[in-house]
C-alpha cells in the first residue's frame, strides 16, 4: 500500500533509496552521543531502523540476501572492514613489544584458537555438520570484530584516559581479522578435496599460513613506514607537499590492501600493520587525529548501510533455518566459548579480576564474519549454506543485543572502581 502511494506520486525508487540512506547516514552523525546517553549501541537502533524500512517498503528496498550476491557482500563487507583496521590500528597509543601488547597477543593466539577448535567440534557433533562446514563456522566466527566494537575500544589518539580493558580488546580485533584468514582457507580447501591443486596441509602451512601472514605484515610495515616518512618528513621539509586531509587514511587503506593481495599476501593484516606503523612515527602529531576522524566518519558511514541491510536480512528469513541446535550453539559460543578461551588465554597475566572477565565477555562478532562466509561460499562448494548464513546472522544479532546493551554500564563501572587502569606509552 505505502509502496503504491509513493510510485503513484512518481517518485523514483532509486531517489528513495538516496534519501532513506541519506536520512541514514545524517543520523549516524548523532550516534555517539546517544549511545554514550542512553547506554543502548547504534548497531541496534539501526538494525531495528532496517527492519522497520523493509517491513514498510519492500517493494522499494534492495535485496539484503547476502547469499544472492556474494560478490556484493564480499566487497561491502571488505571494504568497512578494512577502514575500520585503519582506524583501529592509527587510534592505539601503545607502542609494540611483546610486553606491551601481552593482552592481545594472548588473545589472538590461544583463545581464538581455542575458539575456532570448539565452535568447529560443536559444529561437528551438536550441528552435525561435516569437516568443512565446521571448521569454517570456527574460523569465521572466531575474530571479534572492529566494526562493530567501537563501544569497548580506546578513543581517538593521545586519548589521555587509558584503558588495558579497551587496548586489549581494540587491538584484538585490528588483529584477528587477519588471522582467521588462514582457518577460512583451510576449511576452502577441505570443501574443494582433491578437485584442486595445492590443497595438503603442508601446502596450506607454508602458503595460506605462512607466507600470507609474514608477506601482509611485511608489506605493512614497509609502506606504513614510508607513508609515515613522506607525510611526517619530506612534506614537513618541503612545505609545498604538506597535507592535513584527513582521506589519505581511506587512500593508504586502499594502496596497502590492493598491493598486499597483489603479491598474494593478507591484505587484513598488513592495512592494521600499516597503520600501527604510521601511527606512530611522529606519534604526537596532531594530523593523526584527521586521520583517524576521516576514517571514523567513513566507517560509519558503511556501517549505517549494513546495519539497515542486516535488519531486511531479518525480515527477509535469513532465520528460517535456525534450529534450537542452532540457537544453543550460538549461546554457547558467546557465552561459554569465548569468555571460557579468553580468560585461559589470560591466566598468569598481571591484570584485576575485573579486567579480565571484562577482556573475555566482550567478544563482539560482527561484519567481519559475513566476510569470511561469503568469501568461502564464493571460493568452494560447501553443505549447509543456508544454516550457516542464519547461525551467523544469529550470533551478529545476539551479540549485538548482549554486548550493545551492557559495553556502556560495564566500561562505566571498570572506569569508577579501577582509576589505576594505565597502560604504558
Amino acid at each position: 500500500m505505502v509502496v503504491r502511494s509513493l510510485t503513484r506520486y512518481g517518485m523514483d525508487r532509486y531517489i528513495l533509496l538516496l534519501t532513506f540512506f541519506g536520512l541514514a547516514a545524517f543520523g549516524m552523525a548523532w550516534m555517539p552521543a546517544i549511545t554514550k546517553k542512553t547506554g543502548v549501541s547504534y548497531a541496534i537502533i539501526y538494525i531495528l531502523l532496517g527492519i522497520i524500512l523493509y517491513v514498510l517498503f519492500p517493494g522499494i528496498m534492495p535485496d539484503p540476501d547476502p547469499g544472492s550476491n556474494l560478490d556484493f557482500t564480499v566487497h561491502l563487507t571488505e571494504l568497512v572492514v578494512i577502514i575500520s583496521l585503519m582506524g583501529t590500528g592509527i587510534k592505539i597509543d601503545r607502542g609494540f613489544s611483546i610486553t606491551n601488547w601481552a593482552s592481545p597477543l594472548r588473545l589472538v593466539s590461544v583463545a581464538m584458537l581455542l575458539c575456532i577448535g570448539a565452535a568447529a567440534w560443536l559444529g561437528y557433533t551438536l550441528l552435525r555438520f561435516d569437516i568443512a562446514a565446521a571448521l569454517l563456522l570456527g574460523a569465521v566466527l572466531a575474530p571479534t570484530d572492529p566494526v562493530l566494537a567501537s563501544d569497548v575500544q580506546v578513543g581517538p589518539p593521545n586519548e589521555r584516559k587509558k584503558s588495558e580493558t579497551k587496548f586489549a580488546l581494540t587491538a584484538e580485533a585490528g588483529m584477528n581479522d587477519g588471522m582467521a584468514f588462514p582457518f577460512t582457507w583451510l576449511a576452502i580447501l577441505l570443501a574443494l578435496g582433491s578437485s584442486a591443486e595445492g590443497t595438503g596441509v603442508g601446502y596450506w602451512f607454508g602458503f595460506y599460513l605462512l607466507y600470507k601472514l609474514i608477506i601482509g605484515a611485511v608489506v605493512g610495515y614497509l609502506l606504513g613506514k614510508a607513508a609515515g616518512y613522506l607525510v611526517f618528513r619530506v612534506a614537513e621539509k618541503s612545505k609545498f607537499l604538506e597535507t592535513r586531509d584527513g582521506f589519505l587514511a581511506i587512500s593508504l587503506t586502499l594502496a596497502v590492501y590492493g598491493i598486499t593481495e597483489l603479491v598474494h599476501g593478507y591484505g587484513f593484516v598488513a592495512v592494521f600493520v600499516c597503520a600501527i606503523n604510521l601511527r606512530h612515527f611522529e606519534k604526537t602529531h596532531d594530523y593523526h587525529h584527521d586521520l583517524h576522524s576521516f576514517t571514523d566518519q567513513a566507517e560509519r558511514l558503511f556501517v549505517a548501510l549494513l546495519l539497515i541491510l542486516f535488519g531486511g536480512c531479518l525480515v527477509n528469513g535469513i532465520l528460517k533455518p535456525l534450529t534450537w541446535q542452532m540457537a544453543l550453539f550460538t549461546v554457547l559460543f558467546l557465552l561459554v566459548v569465548r569468555p571460557v578461551a579468553a580468560y585461559l588465554s589470560m591466566y598468569g597475566k598481571d591484570a584485576h579480576l575485573k579486567e579480565k572477565l571484562a577482556i573475555s565477555f566482550f567478544g563482539i562478532r560482527g561484519m567481519g564474519s559475513v566476510f569470511y562466509l561469503a568469501f568461502a561460499f564464493k571460493s568452494a562448494d560447501f553443505d549447509y549454506k543456508d544454516e550457516l548464513w542464519a547461525i551467523v546472522a544469529f550470533t551478529i544479532l545476539l551479540s549485538v543485543i548482549i554486548h550493545g546493551i551492557t559495553a556502556t554500564p560495564i566500561m562505566q563501572h571498570l572506569k569508577e572502581k579501577l582509576p589505576h587502569e594505565e597502560i604504558p606509552e
